[in-house]
C-alpha cells in the first residue's frame, strides 16, 4: 500500500463519496443500499482508505449473532477499492485493520476464496446464511476462526440491512 493512504473511520461527510465508490468497483452490482443502511447501522464499524482528499476504499464489518447461542460474530463486507487503486494494498489494509478492530471474534465472508484466503479465511459449514447461497456459489461462504476461539454452529442473525436474497446470490 503506498504511503500516502490513511485508514479511518468513516466521517459523515464521507458518505457521499463511498456511496460513489460502489458503482465505480463493482458496476453490475448496486451495493449503495446495504452500505447506507450500515452508515446508520449502530453494530457496524465503517472504515474508509484516504489519498490525500480522496476516499479510495471501504469496509464494512457487522456485529451479528448466531441462533444458536449468544456468540458474536462479525460480517466482514462490503469491500470496494477504487478501480484506479486496485491491487495496491489497499483493500488487504482494510481488512486487517477491520480484523484488528473487530477484537479476535470469528469473521465470516461471503466473496472470493483466493482473496479472502490470505487472511486465514477457509470455507464455512456450521454458520448458515440468513437467506439461502446458491449451490454454486456455496464456496464463497467463509469463516475465519482466531486460535481458541470455539467454532459455533447456527444461522447468523443480521440487521434488517443483510436480510436480502440478493445480497447473498438469491
Amino acid at each position: 500500500m503506498t504511503a500516502d493512504v490513511i485508514i479511518r473511520e468513516v466521517a459523515s461527510a464521507d458518505e457521499a463519496d463511498v456511496l460513489a465508490l460502489y458503482p465505480r468497483a463493482f458496476p453490475d452490482e448496486n451495493l449503495t443500499g446495504v452500505v447506507q443502511a450500515l452508515f446508520d447501522e449502530p453494530s457496524a464499524l465503517s472504515l474508509v482508505a484516504v489519498q490525500g482528499e480522496k476516499i479510495v476504499g471501504h469496509v464494512a464489518f457487522t456485529v451479528c449473532g448466531v441462533d444458536s447461542g449468544d456468540a458474536e460474530i462479525s460480517l466482514l463486507g462490503p469491500l470496494a477499492v477504487d478501480p484506479d487503486m486496485q491491487r495496491a494494498g489497499i483493500g488487504s489494509a482494510l481488512v486487517r485493520e477491520g480484523l484488528a478492530q473487530m477484537g479476535g471474534r470469528i469473521t465470516c465472508v461471503f466473496g472470493d476464496p483466493a482473496y479472502y484466503g490470505r487472511f486465514g479465511f477457509r470455507r464455512e459449514d456450521g454458520i448458515r446464511t440468513p437467506c439461502p447461497i446458491p449451490d454454486e456459489m456455496a464456496f464463497g461462504w467463509q469463516a475465519m476462526i482466531p486460535e481458541g476461539v470455539k467454532p459455533v454452529t447456527g444461522t447468523l442473525t443480521v440487521p434488517p440491512c443483510w436480510q436480502t436474497a440478493s445480497l447473498w446470490g438469491g
